[in-house]
């Protein structure tokens, strides 16, 4: 392992590949989707959820990680999404998609709701274990990200950082915004100590992110 800080994962071991692959080898469903706290599926099993900017790629992330294309919807409308929206894989976890945060092309009082809505979602869902939020490889973290991650402190709910679209960013710029989003991170006590590099379009991180979370308990 690196000895920077939150360094990027290393490559899963046979076994943790092999985890990952049975996890994502069966169905992925999409079970439902939730516009108020009232109407979350039962917390029979743990969970765990994906959150970032309006257009991070969290829909084309979900589809890589689950292998079917069309599962989550990838939009080019920022803030399409607006709800929470639940997928079941097989005798494994939910995997949740939230709203964008940030920019959306919606109504201030609808983009309000939803946002009230991720909040409370964060804040009082006993059985989600992580977090993974989202940042562009591009652009690094945003004010709008640093929001996001106090929240998870105050809710004492871990959270893993994944870079999305790192086939879009020049090596020789990379370093540099790993730098910015490792000092970013290094104020939030909630923040798990690895991040993951990822192209939904190449399929890079992709491996290693299905044997994350097919080892959360």
């Amino acid at each position: 392992m690196s000895s920077l800080p939150f360094p990027l994962a290393d490559a899963p071991d046979t076994d943790e590949r092999e985890a990952g692959r049975l996890l994502f080898a069966g169905n992925t469903d999409f079970l439902k989707g939730v516009v108020a706290m009232d109407g979350l599926p039962t917390p029979d099993r743990i969970e765990v959820c994906f959150a970032g900017r309006s257009n991070v790629g969290k829909s084309s992330l979900i589809n890589a990680l689950t292998g079917r294309k069309g599962l989550a919807r990838a939009s080019n409308t920022p803030g399409r999404t607006q709800e929470i929206n639940f997928f079941t894989t097989t005798n494994g976890p939910y995997l949740v998609d939230l709203p964008g945060y940030g920019y959306a092309n919606a109504p201030v009082k609808v983009v309000e709701k939803w946002q009230r809505l991720l909040k409370a979602y964060l804040s009082g869902r006993q059985n989600l274990r992580r977090a993974f939020v989202l940042i562009d490889a591009r652009h690094g973290v945003k004010s709008v990200d640093d929001e996001i991650m106090t929240l998870l402190d105050k809710s004492a709910v871990t959270f893993q950082v994944v870079m999305t679209k790192a086939d879009k960013v020049k090596e020789k710029d990379r370093a540099k915004v790993l730098d910015q989003v490792r000092k970013a991170l290094s104020k939030h006590p909630a923040a798990y100590p690895e991040m993951i590099l990822t192209s939904s379009e190449k399929g890079d991180g992709i491996e290693i992110l299905r044997a994350i979370i097919a080892e959360l308990d």
